[in-house]
């Protein structure tokens, strides 16, 4: 089972998270990390790469709303943060809803390979060569747990990393070993950028947890019992309720209580 005390170590270290983030969710992002304890850092302009990179303990790579910029960016991000041997987290922002987006990502990874990529059912589909098709970020595939099982190790294989496969169970695979995660709560399907909080929060815990098997499945414990205690919070009210409870959810978690309620299983 993962240290959960790394939640604590990452509000002792406080650390720089590099974040080219999505620009529909940012914001949320910065917040995000601020609210676990991490300082996140969104710069974008190449003439900074080597000193940020340098500063920074972990990066994050989101490739939504893309342009052909963005991804030459992302592309000199992944190479200088992968060159210095940090976490290295890609979120393929809906890479499966053309082909211009999948042939961008394959050139990114084709470069260098992410400490970890977290994908949807449907990014994971489009990335390892499947037939399942996806719009916007939103995954319209479904499969069963032994499908998803198989899916997430054929990718973590193909690309020498770990995968962060998100759903209704998280799947966490580095092509030998699998941890899932279950819980969390429907209600988090509404709001926009949940999975662009993830995949910061992955950042953060490794950056402080070298097992990347270990730091994702922290990461997604982490944010499933957020959902679920931000459901409770906000019984009786909107949308809007729900997101400001997840922010404190974050903020006030301890690794006592993510231990407690983390459902977690080992499969190997």
């Amino acid at each position: 089972m993962p240290d959960f005390n790394r939640l604590d170590e990452i509000r002792r270290r406080k650390p720089l998270l590099h974040c080219i983030s999505n620009m529909v969710s940012i914001n949320d992002c910065a917040n995000i990390a601020l609210a676990i304890g991490a300082s996140p850092m969104m710069a974008a302009a190449r003439e900074e790469v080597d000193e940020i990179t340098a500063a920074s303990a972990a990066t994050v790579l989101n490739t939504g709303t893309p342009t052909q910029e963005r991804y030459d960016l992302c592309s000199l991000w992944l190479s200088a943060a992968a060159q210095s041997g940090q976490p290295v987290i890609l979120d393929p922002v809906g890479v499966g809803a053309s082909s211009w987006r999948l042939r961008n990502i394959q050139d990114l990874l084709s470069q260098a390979c992410p400490t970890l990529i977290r994908v949807n059912l449907g990014e994971a589909q489009a990335l390892c060569g499947e037939t399942g098709r996806e719009q916007g970020v939103d995954s319209l595939s479904s499969a069963t747990p032994a499908q998803r099982m198989t899916l997430a190790e054929k990718l973590a294989k193909r690309y020498r990393t770990t995968v962060l496969l998100t759903g209704p169970c998280d799947l966490v695979h580095n092509g030998s070993e699998a941890v899932s995660i279950s819980g969390g709560s429907d209600r988090i399907g509404a709001i926009t950028g949940t999975g662009d909080m993830l995949s910061v929060l992955c950042g953060a815990f490794s950056a402080v947890e070298p097992d990347t098997l270990q730091a994702a499945a922290l990461a997604a414990a982490f944010w499933k019992l957020c959902a679920e205690r931000a459901e409770t919070a906000a019984a009786g009210h909107g949308i809007g309720e729900f997101r400001i409870r997840l922010f404190d959810a974050a903020s006030c978690m301890t690794p006592e209580e993510l231990k407690a309620g983390s459902r977690m299983e080992v499969i190997r």
